[in-house]
């Protein structure tokens, strides 16, 4: 039996063997391991593979067994593609698109709820005007609030993927975020005038963005649009129990339903 192998994804470590690794000769871990590719070693000698490590451990599990076991409340479905694609595993690329169309299928009747609450609120905040020199100042801002309710696990992962919180100079997609695979709760503000970047991350203040688009939203009418579009596009259409398309830009809940 071959001795054991110890590799470091991303920074995260796994121990195998030889054999689990080269079942797949066609793959890229069955090409890198048969020594037909150079193998890069981190500062403690293990192999080097930089790549996502906490998505890897579904990987490993393939490669051992030949079954894809997923908890329940999995959500990242399109990260995991992503990476069988990466390695070349063919036998768990067919396995994924079985379960994406499962899912699928499971999942062609939907409802999609979502309600909406606004407030004004006044933010106060320091200005340097010069070196050791501040002024206190304040301003209204609008805070955004909605609760998105989905039948639908996988629109409701398409949708988080879309939408990003930004807070503290970096971007966080929604779907990063989630505790309940069918429902986000969302609060961010707008963009304050004269609020100071550095503010923002003080007071733990989020603006929320929308991609590809790179478009920050502003306002409920831009939200809505927003979400509308990659509904529509996802085969859901207006319930003709709740308001019209023209009462979507002014009302406080948004009901859409998918039959299939």
């Amino acid at each position: 039996m071959s001795e054991p192998i110890t590799l470091n994804v991303g920074g995260k470590l796994y121990t195998t063997s030889l054999s689990t690794l080269t079942c797949y000769s066609d793959s890229m871990l069955g090409t890198m391991f048969s020594g037909k590719m150079p193998i890069k070693k981190d500062n403690h000698g293990n192999c080097f593979i930089d790549r996502d490590g906490k998505i890897f451990r579904y990987i490993l599990n393939f490669l051992r067994t030949s079954h894809l076991d997923l908890p329940e409340d999995f959500q990242e479905m399109s990260l995991l593609k992503r990476e069988a694609d990466f390695y070349q595993i063919q036998p768990l690329i067919e396995v994924l698109k079985e379960k994406e169309n499962e899912l699928y299928g499971a999942e062609k009747n939907a409802l999609l709820n979502i309600s909406l609450d606004q407030k004004v609120q006044v933010v106060h905040f320091t200005i340097r005007e010069a070196p050791q020199i501040y002024s206190l100042s304040s301003s209204k801002m609008d805070v955004f609030n909605a609760n998105i309710f989905c039948t639908s696990s996988s629109f409701l992962t398409h949708l988080g993927s879309k939408l990003c919180y930004y807070s503290s100079g970096t971007f966080s997609s929604l779907t990063s975020c989630a505790e309940d695979p069918h429902h986000f709760k969302l609060e961010w503000v707008a963009t304050v005038t004269g609020l100071p970047e550095e503010e923002y991350t003080r007071q733990n203040l989020k603006r929320l963005w929308v991609f590809p688009a790179n478009k920050q939203i502003n306002s409920f009418k831009v939200f809505v649009e927003e979400v509308l579009k990659m509904a529509l596009s996802e085969g859901f259409c207006i319930d003709s129990t709740h308001p019209d398309f023209l009462d979507f830009m002014t009302g406080k809940t948004i009901r859409l339903v998918r039959y299939r």
